[in-house]
């Protein structure tokens, strides 16, 4: 049950938001092997010069365009996640023409009973999920 926190420079167009956020979704369907309806997304924009994004020396040139993802899912195998990486970033570059250098994603493990889905209840632990 990934979240998928978006952080991103204020100036894309809904539809240019939507296509960001189910390319993205597809890749993790496709790379992790969870059900389509698990979907949980949620962008925040920032005003230029919120986002502060370096290359850390690798050589990637930044643009206002930088998509940076923080993944908070289960545990991942290393093969699952590199499959991830490279199907978001090839798959945003077709999609929404997004470098692969204005890519970043962090990838933040948790257990089942770290997720409560609401009423109170964790839902992974009571068998409902």
């Amino acid at each position: 049950m990934p979240l998928l926190k978006f952080d991103i420079i204020q100036g894309r167009n809904d539809e240019q938001l939507w296509t960001l956020l189910d390319v993205t979704h597809q890749a993790m369907v496709e790379a992790f092997e969870v059900p389509d309806s698990d979907r949980y997304q949620c962008v925040t924009q920032h005003r230029p010069g919120e986002l502060v994004l370096h290359d850390t020396g690798l050589g990637y040139t930044r643009t206002t365009n930088v998509v940076l993802l923080t993944v908070i899912s289960r545990p991942r195998s290393e093969v699952q996640k590199t499959v991830f990486y490279r199907l978001l970033a090839e798959k945003l570059q077709a999609a929404c023409g997004l470098s692969p250098d204005d890519l970043i994603v962090s990838l933040v493990e948790n257990a089942d009973a770290d997720w409560s889905f609401g009423r109170g209840k964790a839902q992974f632990m009571t068998g409902e999920l």
